[in-house]
């Protein structure tokens, strides 16, 4: 079976072919970036705007490349939430007229489903039952994946996103939309001592109590606090001590994270672990869980780089599979802007 998919919950737009027998064919995905960034964040009906635009020539391309006709593909996936509403109907309105003029079937597919179900794309690729953690700008979840469609959401954050986190204290920094990426890449230029930078070390949050549930505001809260410190002594922060901001926040969001995983792995038993969503091609995190499944004798899984990040390939894959048990789109045209993943 080959499936087209459309990924379309927020400002990227992500289009995928994904045979059931020869894996992913082709992908592209355009970025809006440029459309965002003089506002600070996602303008949402910019959002929905720009998909409307390029949805439909990144098809033709896709097609075009892999030397495909329309009569060749057997079933169109869709994200049909969580999202911004205005994104959503466009994939799924454009995904399911497809589906109607080509004479197949639409399927529309959770997106966190689809980050989570992502390292399935690479080779080798995790089998079921394993441990999730899927970190992204909108979310925070540690998540018992015991077979497609059956999730049980073992923690989550309480407040902030650790991506969210990220890219707040880029901004804070100055560095600019998305920062969440270039405060990594600043955090990498940290070598301590770092010349009159002070020495800092966040705060791990809810990590001095029981349970797998995150907290991010804080940690922004306390970065805050220390920037509003430092520029009252020195007015503008030369770049050294932006440095050692960066790399004590990025040190304390990781860790966190490391901690928690650790209880959830000991926990559940599991011996498989899947990191996936935007944070997940953090350098830092993928490092030390690698290290960390050295010593305790665990598989750890990884997306490529380029599907940590909203994609159509994830939402092809999770489409195939669900179109090949028999699911698809009744009448209904319904799209879900809120969608816990619990409740499929």
């Amino acid at each position: 079976m080959i499936v087209l998919g459309i990924e379309s919950s927020c400002d990227d737009t992500g289009v995928a072919l994904y045979s059931s027998e020869h894996g992913l064919l082709a992908h592209q995905v355009h970025a809006q970036n440029a459309i965002h960034a003089p506002y600070g964040g996602v303008v949402p009906e910019l959002a929905s705007r720009d998909h409307i635009r390029v949805a439909l020539p990144l098809i033709h391309e896709l097609l075009a490349s892999t030397g495909l006709s329309p009569k060749a593909i057997q079933g169109v996936a869709y994200t049909k939430g969580p999202g911004l509403a205005g994104s959503l109907l466009v994939g799924s309105l454009l995904a399911r007229s497809l589906a109607y003029a080509w004479g197949c079937p639409s399927i529309g597919v959770h997106h966190l489903e689809g980050h989570l179900l992502a390292p399935m794309l690479e080779n080798p690729q995790p089998s079921f039952p394993f441990l999730g953690l899927l970190v992204s700008g909108g979310h925070t979840l540690i998540i018992a994946v015991k077979a497609l469609g059956e999730y049980e959401i073992l923690g989550e954050t309480l407040d902030d996103a650790v991506g969210e986190a990220f890219d707040k204290t880029a901004k804070l920094l100055g560095l600019g939309y998305p920062g969440g990426a270039k405060l990594a890449e600043l955090a990498k230029l940290f070598v301590a001592p770092v010349s009159g930078a002070p020495a800092l070390n966040f705060p791990r949050p809810m990590t001095d109590r029981p349970g797998l549930d995150f907290s991010f505001s804080g940690l922004k809260t306390h970065v805050a606090v220390e920037f509003k410190k430092q520029t009252a002594l020195l007015g503008e922060l030369p770049e050294s001590h932006k440095i050692a901001i960066a790399h004590a926040f990025e040190t304390a969001a990781v860790d966190t994270l490391l901690i928690k995983i650790k209880r959830a792995l000991a926990q559940t038993g599991y011996t498989q672990l899947v990191i996936s969503g935007g944070v997940s091609a953090n350098i830092q995190l993928r490092t030390k869980i690698a290290e960390l499944s050295q010593h305790h004798q665990i598989c750890a899984y990884f997306p490529r780089f380029e599907f940590c990040t909203d994609n159509g390939a994830m939402i092809a894959y999770v489409g195939c599979q669900r179109l090949l048990r028999g699911e698809q789109d009744g009448l209904d045209l319904t799209i879900h802007p809120r969608w816990p993943l619990n409740s499929l």
